[in-house]
């Protein structure tokens, strides 16, 4: 008989971390089924959501999207397709060395009940406000904790694991011919900077990043831990750092921010993992971190899927509303004729190749907001025969095994097209009058000085 998670067992799974989507839960029992695991838990909006009921598969115009993958347009739950998405495309795209689909264990109302009770505290206020753990799924995501490393036996070494999440963002910029000339900036200026810019006008952030994607993707040793440097001085949500699987550097939420005193007790954490001089812990583990993810192939990799996003939302946006057979509101708000207007070649194709471009979109949205998880753990002379790839950490005389691994791979709803397309705009136009208020800020400190000086 199946094993079904009862509310005693909550006790078992700790709150590790969370994104718009799922819970993430680690385990902390003795079962061996479940030593080295995480669980991923569906939430569901507080304010309702299309999908609040934990049956809800796919819509019907979803069925006529993806009903090409094997077994999704025939599967009974959202759950399922979730992993039937992963399984079927995002693991041939991304390498399936570097991706766990999981396996599904059932689950009991009581369960997600308890669980709900048992995390609330460490859930960040905003995650709280906005979602909870959904009581109507009859089942979970069991996946791998790529926080800690396995051994083939399946047992965990006792030296100490470190392990870095790190959420790469879009790495290119557009060039497609459906951007709006007023949305020109989008073609110099990536997405993740400029979206930072809204972010800390609506409060979202206590200041803007530093880091900016180009470099992470770059190939260039120099810009890369110039990347990796930039996470750790404005981790926000996008870089974190965990020590035998327990979370010990970075932000929860995105208006989380480092201080000295956390600075120097991370610090402190990696003595047990880098052999430098006092204080310089931090500096060497950046370093070992830009070497593994320079030296990987993951980055481009994503970048391909990333770029079957070709015509940017601007474009795909046109062949969304061709999709559900709904007249373009964009080209009404445009004042656009869709069959004769600038956007009428998105409009004229073929049904095949309008589905293609959003589906395509789609999957590069899950490329565009996945996270890249990196284990390391010490080399000694007994791992020679391991698999697993070797990094040289040259200022400490260190070698490391690591296993990198892409996490979070949520399959985006159709709907969220018009969020996507909306969002866009926002940001674009957000920045372009950020710059403009500022130009003109100078402009008149300019001409101030030069009354004042005559």
């Amino acid at each position: 008989m199946e094993m079904v998670l009862q509310a005693k067992d909550a006790v078992e799974w700790a709150y590790r971390a969370e994104g718009a989507v799922n819970l993430v839960l680690a385990y902390c029992g003795n079962s061996p089924k479940f030593i080295g695991k995480v669980l991923r838990v569906q939430k569901v909006s507080r304010n309702g959501s299309e999908y609040g009921n934990g049956h809800s598969a796919l819509t019907k115009h979803e069925y006529v999207l993806w009903g090409e993958v094997a077994g999704i347009a025939s599967a009974p739950t959202r759950e399922i397709v979730e992993q039937l998405y992963v399984q079927q495309i995002m693991c041939p795209l991304l390498g399936s060395e570097h991706v766990d689909a999981g396996i599904r264990v059932l689950v009991s109302r009581e369960f997600l009940e308890a669980v709900e009770n048992r995390v609330l505290h460490s859930r960040p206020t905003w995650r709280v406000d906005e979602a909870k753990v959904n009581p109507l799924c009859d089942s979970v995501l069991l996946i791998a904790d790529h926080s800690i490393f396995p051994l083939v036996s399946g047992t965990f070494k006792e030296d100490f694991c470190i392990s870095v999440e790190i959420k790469p963002k879009c790495g290119f910029l557009p060039t497609s011919q459906f951007i709006a000339e007023e949305n020109a900036v989008k073609k110099r200026i990536t997405r993740f900077q400029m979206h930072q810019a809204l972010r800390l006008h609506q409060g979202k952030v206590s200041q803007i990043s530093k880091y900016n994607p180009l470099d992470l993707y770059s190939g260039s040793k120099d810009r890369v831990q110039k990347a990796i440097k930039s996470l750790f001085l404005t981790p926000q949500n996008n870089f974190r750092v965990f020590l035998n699987g327990a979370f010990v550097f970075g932000g929860l939420d995105a208006t989380d921010s480092t201080s000295c005193t956390v600075d120097q007790a991370f610090d402190d954490a990696l003595k047990h993992v880098i052999l430098a001089k006092e204080g310089m812990h931090t500096n060497y583990f950046l370093e070992l971190v830009a070497e593994a993810v320079f030296n990987s192939s993951l980055l481009n990799r994503l970048l391909e899927v990333q770029k079957l996003d070709i015509v940017d939302i601007e474009g795909a946006i046109h062949a969304y509303y061709d999709v559900i057979s709904q007249p373009c509101a964009v080209c009404w708000e445009k004042g656009e004729k869709m069959l004769s207007g600038k956007y009428s070649v998105m409009h004229s194709m073929p049904m095949h190749k309008s589905l293609k471009i959003v589906r395509d979109y789609l999957i590069s949205a899950t490329a565009k907001d996945l996270s890249m998880m990196i284990s390391f753990r010490s080399r000694s002379n007994m791992d020679q025969g391991s698999s697993y790839d070797v990094v040289y950490l040259d200022s400490t005389h260190q070698s490391f095994h690591y296993k990198a691994s892409f996490i979070d791979l949520d399959m985006k709803p159709l709907k969220k097209m018009e969020y996507y397309y909306e969002l866009d705009q926002r940001i674009a136009g957000n920045y372009v009058q950020r710059a403009k208020n500022v130009q003109e800020f100078e402009n008149g400190e300019s001409s101030h000085s030069d009354w004042h000086n005559t």
